[in-house]
């Protein structure tokens, strides 16, 4: 019988959370990975499972997750071990069927508890399930470095940065064209910043915590770490500009407009409304 070690979700929650730390942005024990699973895809590894899990009452009833399941990632796990020991640093997880509650049946096992970020991570799968019918299935957050850097000095509006990271890179409005939600800062590992990540999880699959780093939702770990990987790369080519003087020329509306149009996608109105970032 293959062992749980071997399933596709643990690997690619091993290799998601590896490239997360070499890219440099899950520092010590920064970040979490939330990956919800389908009851048919958990089945054939129910040998692997504690014959008495733990049960953890939720802080926040998630009554859209009910009898859901989930590989999240350990409070207090280092990304650079996950690794070495998936066993220790990964937990599988079954919300109750009125979600209220959840059991651990597999994963943690030196002790411990999920990301602090669960209540965070529920709420925003909630209504990304709702609002993608189904389709996205992964929360991601981590702490993008260029992408944070830029919230110290760039005007914290949701259009404003979003058409800036559009004209960062040309792929940018066809991977995002639902934009970046931004918070204001706001203390982390609280119900109060899931409740506010998860209304911005509403209209953008991005939301910028400012000073402190990203969520991102998507239907995979591939396409999740992608949608991130993307919005830092544009993050980049911005500081780098930003360092060289700042924008003489760009990507028009005209143009992104063009682009939406070849790729089939429909770009946030409100942030090509607010014009060029060069003359913003």
């Amino acid at each position: 019988m293959q062992s749980i070690l071997s399933s596709w979700f643990v690997q690619g929650m091993v290799k998601a959370t590896s490239d997360m730390w070499l890219k440099g942005w899950d520092e010590r024990n920064g970040g979490n990975v939330s990956l919800r699973l389908l009851e048919e895809e958990v089945k054939p590894f129910a040998a692997d499972f504690y014959a008495q899990p733990r049960c953890i009452e939720l802080t926040q009833p998630a009554p859209a997750l009910a009898n859901c399941w989930f590989l999240v990632t350990g409070s207090g796990k280092f990304f650079r071990n996950v690794q070495l020991d998936p066993a220790d640093c990964l937990a599988l997880l079954q919300v109750d069927d009125q979600g209220l509650s959840f059991k651990i049946h597999w994963g943690l096992s030196n002790g411990g508890l999920p990301t602090s970020e669960l209540a965070s991570h529920f709420q925003s799968h909630s209504v990304r399930k709702a609002v993608s019918n189904g389709a996205d299935r992964v929360i991601m957050h981590c702490h993008a470095t260029n992408f944070m850097s830029l919230s110290y000095v760039v005007e914290l509006d949701s259009a404003r940065f979003t058409r800036l990271l559009w004209e960062g890179s040309t792929e940018c409005l066809v991977v995002f064209p639902d934009g970046v939600g931004i918070l204001p800062w706001m203390v982390p590992g609280t119900d109060g910043i899931g409740a506010a990540t998860a209304e911005q999880m509403q209209s953008h699959s991005l939301v910028m915590w400012p000073f402190h780093g990203i969520f991102g939702s998507g239907p995979t770990l591939d396409e999740t770490f992608g949608l991130i990987d993307t919005a830092e790369k544009s993050s980049e080519v911005i500081v780098k500009v930003l360092s060289m003087g700042g924008m003489r020329q760009s990507i028009t509306t005209e143009q992104l407009v063009a682009l939406g149009e070849r790729f089939g996608v429909n770009p946030w109105q409100a942030a090509l409304d607010v014009g060029p970032a060069n003359a913003s």
